[in-house]
């Protein structure tokens, strides 16, 4: 929790700054693809926001109405992030880029100017923004994907693909997405301002800002799946469910297990349920002891199990 929370943050921070950043740089250039990363800035300084939010619910003691807990706020957060990535920083990229490409005489205007003495050209103000942005954005990835990356060896997945589709802890992964996305489309559009300005060509602008809108709308649908499998409530992967069976079945007096579930209540919670059948000599009291001590053996062989019932069966 405390590694997703810091990883937001520093997100926060970087996007916070891009944003205004990129807007002044617009307003100087009138750059599509500029205005294009500033819906894309504003948007994840948002989402933050969210993320932020929804870390902070899911960490409130279970309730009656919620007996475990409210973990699987932090999916539906994440969820409403790849919505706004989708309907807002996505589209809107989308229909500006669209907009200047059958508008060309809507595109950048370029100037000279003087400031403190010097005189340059107002393409050099986005320049510089980009390659801010692009500086600010890599400080934010490379925090996400230490903690990817802490996940990954953890758990023993074989890369970040793997993470992508197994991680329950949707805050790192919306944060990541997020961040690569960002350094994705800040590069677009600084060859994209490079391109038109040298070549004195609008067009290539106009391009940079529909890609760079295409590519946010199609992370966001992936982002939005991601967290659909733990909104419905997804099972840890099978290969943990093996070993935490062995975990119990191994167990002096266990005879066989009836059935075995789990679930995802929240980031890196997981409930399971057992149906144990257990050697007719035990009395109540040696029972209770042998239940106990398998909990602890499940909870030893998997952090994620946070949650666990255990139905005797003799």
């Amino acid at each position: 929790m405390a590694g997703s929370k810091s990883v937001v943050i520093a997100a926060l921070i970087a996007n916070g700054a891009i944003a205004v950043m990129k807007f002044l740089g617009y307003l100087l250039t009138g750059s599509p693809s500029m205005l294009s990363e500033t819906y894309h800035s504003i948007s994840d300084t948002g989402n933050q926001v969210f993320l932020l939010v929804g870390i902070r619910y899911s960490g409130r003691d279970p309730s009656r109405q919620h007996p475990f807990g409210y973990g699987k706020s932090q999916f539906f957060y994440s969820f409403l992030v790849a919505v706004m990535l989708f309907g807002i920083a996505g589209w809107e990229s989308l229909k500006h880029g669209y907009g200047a490409i059958m508008h060309p005489g809507h595109g950048a205007e370029y100037q000279v100017i003087d400031f403190l003495g010097f005189s340059f050209n107002s393409v050099w103000v986005n320049v510089v923004v980009l390659v801010g942005a692009i500086g600010f954005e890599t400080y934010a990835f490379v925090k996400a994907n230490g903690e990817l990356q802490r996940q990954i060896d953890e758990y023993g997945w074989s890369g970040v693909p793997e993470a992508f589709r197994r991680t329950s802890d949707v805050t790192t992964l919306t944060a990541y997405t997020e961040d690569a996305i960002a350094l994705g489309g800040a590069a677009i559009a600084l060859v994209g301002v490079l391109l038109s300005y040298f070549l004195d060509a609008p067009i290539y602008d106009a391009v940079a800002s529909l890609v760079i809108g295409f590519l946010l709308m199609g992370f966001a649908v992936a982002l939005a799946w991601e967290n659909k499998r733990l909104l419905i409530g997804e099972s840890l992967p099978s290969d943990v469910e093996e070993k935490l069976e062995a975990v119990i079945a191994e167990h002096p007096g266990v005879t066989g297990i009836d059935s075995f579930r789990s679930v995802f209540v929240g980031a890196q919670k997981a409930l399971v349920t057992a149906e144990v059948q257990f050697d007719g000599e035990f009395d109540t009291g040696d029972l209770d002891a042998d239940i106990a001590e398998i909990k602890s053996k499940l909870e030893a062989a998997d952090n994620r199990v946070s949650y666990i019932n255990i139905e005797p069966e003799t």
